[in-house]
């Protein structure tokens, strides 16, 4: 006796399909967009600190306009003139402030002896220097 069993076809089995896996795709992405993102990051973070220490002339001459001593008018006159040039082509109205300061620094320089430099020229340096904005 032979056991020979029926063919019966399978109606409820579907072949093998081929499944696509992407996750290896999804992960490498995602660390070439974290590399990018740290790139980015230290990238912007390296020129805030070359920016914050980098020697700021605008800074510098403020702080040297604002120390300049009226003591010796010569000096103090030849100084306000190359120490403000600095700021005046912020705004037209820095540029007439500044015109105007020369205008009044001129009796006090190419003199061999200058007189003291009097209230209203000193009034109008202080105006000035409350004009700048750094």
């Amino acid at each position: 006796m032979q056991n020979k069993m029926p063919e019966i076809p399978l109606h409820d089995i579907k072949p093998l399909v081929e499944i696509h896996e992407y996750s290896l795709y999804y992960f490498l992405g995602l660390v070439v967009l974290g590399l990018v993102v740290l790139a980015g990051i230290i990238y912007l973070s390296v020129k805030y600190f070359q920016a914050k220490k980098a020697f700021n002339i605008r800074k510098e001459h403020l702080k040297l306009l604002n120390k300049v001593d009226f003591k010796d008018a010569k000096k103090s006159a030849y100084d306000l003139t190359f120490y403000g040039a600095t700021f005046e082509h912020d705004t037209p109205r820095h540029q007439e402030m500044y015109e105007d300061m020369l205008g009044k620094l001129e009796t006090y320089k190419y003199k061999k002896d200058v007189d003291k430099i009097d209230d209203e020229v000193k009034h109008l340096v202080d105006l000035y220097r409350g004009m700048i904005d750094v």
